[in-house]
């Protein structure tokens, strides 16, 4: 009877040690998944990082060109404007004396297409 007492202490103790290796086997496969999320957390954070850098340079390069068109096509708009306005004063007082004239200064005539009914 001490040998199977003692069979089964050993079938006890190997049964404890295999559940402890499992247990740690649990562990390291934890251990292990969670660096392998963190790196691969890091490595998609650099693709990120990346890919961000990379839109910033095109939006720049972009915008940049586009604000240039802007400034021009601002620039261009006042050059009008004040070409407008210098136009609009050299050629006002001309402008208003023949409106004037052409208001003011009545020729009463008879129109050709009139014909005289008797």
């Amino acid at each position: 009877m001490a040998s199977q007492s003692q069979g089964i202490q050993q079938l006890l103790q190997a049964e404890k040690r295999a559940a402890e290796k499992v247990a740690e086997a649990r562990k390291r496969k934890t251990r292990r998944l969670r660096q392998a999320k963190e790196e691969a957390q890091a490595e998609i954070e650099q693709y990120r990082i990346g890919r961000e850098r990379e839109f910033q340079h095109k939006q720049h390069a972009s915008l940049g060109s586009q604000g240039n068109l802007s400034t021009e096509v601002d620039q261009q708009t006042r050059k009008k404007i004040q070409s407008m306005q210098a136009n609009y004063q050299s050629n006002r007082e001309r402008v208003l004396r023949t409106l004037l004239s052409l208001v003011c200064d009545i020729k009463p005539e008879i129109h050709q297409n009139y014909r005289i009914t008797a």
